[in-house]
């Protein structure tokens, strides 16, 4: 720990506040860590680990149902713990910054910007419209935001989720805090958003000399950029130290379980040889319709252009791109849920524009979606075995004692055997995309379409899906096109990969081949910003 402390937590213990909740485990427990000026410190641990309470406990935001039960925190001396609502309201912002893991939510959605932005300033500085709004404009322009005057006009729903983190980090560093707070700030962002926010919150701390407490399950953004890390398990620090110490040489097995899960190239991978193609597209093209005007609607804007690849039996082919690179819209126009502007797309040799009513009720057998976030593709109000079940209630070959065994199976085979009368809200993360990934496979398809199935996930959480998913695939065969923008779960499950940008296909080939010598600048960049590839290298995994 350092010896002059900018933060400094002693003990710190968190507790359920409810009646019922005598006698269990603390939901954090003997909390102890220092953040010296300047310094960039990383908590990181799975989901339930106490990190988000830590973090907020600092502010005094901890949620209604828990309280803290011991311990102090200071911030240069400052005893926090004790502060009344107004005094930490004083400290919240002009002290200690916050920067929150979505900020859609963040951000209320019925201010503009420039409003959201000057409340801070309002509240703890004494300055005139003008001089706000020259030091909003400032700010905005200083994190990168093409049009700042226009900015302030607008609404959070107009940017993209990088550019709200943008404007986010922006709010926080209009007061110059001592301390900023960053919970989970790039676990939404494709990788070249997160690389790009992440260089501008260190760039801003150093120019302000801001400490930084960095919440995350990231591994790789703690080996880019923290100092020293500190690893939580359910609550206990169970190791920390400096970063390249830490994950070099993990000393405790969780630390070790976290570094294992890192996404690392498959082993002893030998080149496919050529498979009869299931999916072919060819020159394919999609069009989003143009913003509605007062008289006509705008000219429609082209997402995807002259898009040419195939996916052969039994092979995984990666399409890989930043947000808004058309990727995720491809993937919805070969299962035939965007209608094409130009060229084709086939599925076992028949062109998807021309199939008649029974091929298309076989293709939709046949060719199945992982959505990217289970929770919102999941009905609530449905239980998870008539969920899994829903696409074989049309399949004429299985009686409805079949359907049950085949319900049963695939619950079986995502290792959720008797989860069939569950809800979704009773499922973690993890449960949910296993659940999407058997009402994907229980149809028996033959091409699945993964769209992010695991960007959202924690890394041991990750890595189970991802070696369940492989399992699956070999045990089944179906050919994969799998969407993602983290090149390094790439390198562990294609076979082949595919590069897009800006709507465009700029790359593609044998995984290890565009990995080792990448020949596009698009490709370059996507490689170099991906930091679970540094983690792996940092850990000696590479």
């Amino acid at each position: 720990m350092s010896d002059v402390a900018l933060l400094s937590v002693r003990n710190l213990r968190i507790e359920a506040a409810a009646a019922d909740a005598a006698g269990r485990a603390p939901l954090l427990a003997d909390l102890s860590f220092d953040v010296a000026p300047g310094e960039f410190v990383a908590v990181v641990g799975e989901s339930g680990s106490g990190k988000t309470l830590a973090a907020r406990s600092i502010l005094g935001l901890l949620p209604p149902g828990v309280r803290q039960a011991g311990g102090a925190i200071s911030l240069q001396g400052q005893e926090l713990s004790g502060l009344s609502q107004g005094e930490l309201r004083r400290v919240r912002g002009r002290q200690v910054g916050m920067v929150f893991q979505e900020p859609m939510v963040s951000l209320n959605p019925a201010l503009t910007i420039g409003k959201q932005l000057a409340e801070g300033l309002k509240l703890h500085e004494r300055l005139g419209d003008a001089e706000i709004r020259s030091r909003c404009v400032e700010m905005l322009r200083r994190v990168r935001i093409a049009d700042p005057e226009h900015c302030l006009s607008a609404y959070p729903h107009e940017f993209s989720g990088g550019m709200r983190q943008r404007i986010m980090l922006a709010s926080v560093m209009l007061l110059k805090p001592r301390l900023l707070i960053a919970d989970e700030p790039t676990t939404a962002l494709d990788t070249i958003s997160q690389r790009e926010v992440m260089e501008l919150m260190v760039e801003l701390a150093r120019e302000h000399g801001v400490a930084v407490l960095l919440i995350t399950h990231d591994l790789g953004v703690v080996a880019r950029y923290a100092q020293r890390v500190l690893v939580l398990e359910k609550g206990v620090t169970v190791e920390t130290g400096a970063t390249a110490q830490v994950l070099g040489a993990p000393a405790h097995p969780y630390t070790r379980r976290l570094v294992d899960s890192l996404p690392r190239r498959a082993a002893n991978r030998s080149p496919r040889g050529p498979t009869p193609p299931i999916l072919e597209v060819r020159n394919a093209a999609v069009d989003y319709p143009g913003k509605p005007g007062l008289l006509s609607r705008g000219a429609p804007k082209r997402v995807v252009s002259g898009v040419s690849l195939s996916v052969g039996a039994g092979e995984i082919v990666a399409v890989v791109g930043a947000s808004g690179s058309g990727k995720t819209t491809l993937g919805r126009a070969a299962l035939g849920l965007k209608p094409l502007a130009a060229g084709s797309i086939a599925f076992d040799g028949v062109d998807l524009a021309r199939m008649d009513r029974d091929q298309r009720r076989r293709f939709r057998r046949e060719a199945q979606l992982v959505f990217q976030d289970p929770f919102s593709s999941l009905d609530p109000r449905v239980r998870i075995g008539e969920t899994v079940g829903a696409c074989l209630r049309h399949d004429p070959d299985l009686s409805a004692a079949e359907r049950r065994a085949r319900v049963r199976q695939a619950l079986e085979d995502v290792s959720l055997g008797g989860f069939e009368d569950r809800l979704p809200h009773q499922m973690s993360g993890g449960q949910r995309q296993r659940v999407a990934i058997a009402r994907a496979v229980v149809s028996r398809p033959r091409l699945v379409v993964a769209d992010e199935p695991v960007s959202a996930l924690d890394m041991t959480i990750q890595l189970q899906v991802l070696t369940l998913f492989q399992a699956l695939q070999a045990q089944y065969g179906f050919a994969c096109l799998f969407i993602t923008h983290d090149l390094g779960v790439v390198e562990q499950v294609a076979d082949r990969v595919c590069v897009m940008s800006a709507g465009a296909l700029v790359e593609e080939g044998p995984t290890d081949a565009v990995f080792d010598d990448p020949q596009h600048a698009y490709t370059q960049a996507l490689l170099a910003a991906t930091p679970s590839r540094m983690a792996a290298a940092a850990a000696g995994l590479a």
